[in-house]
């Protein structure tokens, strides 16, 4: 194998898709940053964009900062909910905090080079966004179906880029790196995200990102003078028993396996010089309070793949 310098390649990160898990991107570059490694190529799939782009633009530790400090509370208020839109969450709020976090720059005068990628609502194509507002390449970049409204952006109405490519290690060879890193945050999580059944209790465990609390909050929000049938509406979006899947649940399960075999087709197509894998299954897919847990899981995947990384680095 012929080992690269650091300081002479052009070295690429491409952050892929997860949600919550995502705040496992945060550790990797820490833990490549303490190797002395430094990407000068930047490309996010969904919370690797956000992540990413907090990266390019040198507010990181802004970011990290912010996400360490979220509870659910914080969480909920950050979720404009709304019916209509084309997602359960309009989004506009989340656009605000990718602005704050990240600042309103344009993505061509980013210190480093940065893309985002997204996806095509009508024609299921994969869309590379290289220019324009960082935070809307971001908001576009994690729109979420069904949860998240899309986002129209260049005559296009787009959504979430895990749909598509949910870690963008052709994007980075695109943008010119010779030497890839990818960061999956999906390789553990087909079958983990059900549910905890202890003893029959039909309550879901405090572990699920999907939890009681959180969507007594959304039905709350709603405010549609649907308080009388509040605790049937909740049973068939939570599931009516311990045996039964709620709505939330067949949807958030449905986009792991998703996610798990794009990635899984994808990489196996065009494999990175470098592939790391947190262990994440035990962060929900909106448990954004477990940045500390996604953080540290990042930086000891990194750590652990050190020799790895020694092999393809002089």
């Amino acid at each position: 194998m012929n080992k690269r310098s650091p300081k002479k390649a052009k070295i690429g990160i491409a952050l892929g898709s997860g949600s919550a898990r995502g705040w496992a991107h945060i550790g990797v570059l820490r833990a490549l940053e303490e190797m002395g490694i430094e990407p000068g190529i930047v490309a996010g799939s969904s919370i690797g964009a956000l992540v990413g782009a907090a990266y390019a633009s040198e507010q990181l530790d802004t970011l990290e900062q912010w996400c360490r400090s979220l509870n659910r509370k914080k969480i909920l208020s950050y979720l404009d909910f709304a019916l209509l839109g084309g997602g359960l969450i309009q989004g506009e709020k989340l656009g605000t905090l990718a602005r704050d976090k990240i600042g309103n720059h344009s993505i061509e005068t980013l210190p480093k080079t940065f893309a985002a990628v997204a996806t095509d609502l009508e024609s299921g194509q994969e869309v590379w966004i290289r220019e324009g507002a960082v935070w809307e390449a971001v908001r576009a970049s994690m729109a979420i179906p069904g949860l998240f409204s899309p986002i129209h952006l260049n005559d296009q109405w787009l959504v979430d880029g895990g749909l598509t490519n949910p870690v963008p290690v052709s994007l980075c060879r695109a943008l010119g790196a010779d030497v890839v890193i990818a960061v999956n945050l999906n390789s553990d999580i087909v079958g983990k995200h059900s549910r905890n059944r202890n003893d029959g209790n039909d309550t879901p465990d405090s572990s699920d990102g999907f939890g009681s609390e959180f969507f007594g909050s959304v039905l709350t929000s709603f405010k549609l003078g649907l308080y009388e049938n509040k605790q049937n509406l909740l049973s068939k979006l939570l599931g009516e028993n311990a045996e039964s899947p709620g709505v939330f649940e067949v949807m958030a399960s449905s986009i792991n396996i998703m996610q798990d075999r794009i990635t899984r087709a994808r990489m196996a197509g065009d494999p990175p010089d470098i592939s790391l894998s947190p262990r994440l299954s035990r962060v929900g897919l909106l448990e954004f309070d477990k940045a500390a847990l996604a953080i540290d899981e990042g930086m000891e995947c990194a750590k652990s793949m050190r020799g790895r990384i020694e092999d393809v680095f002089v």
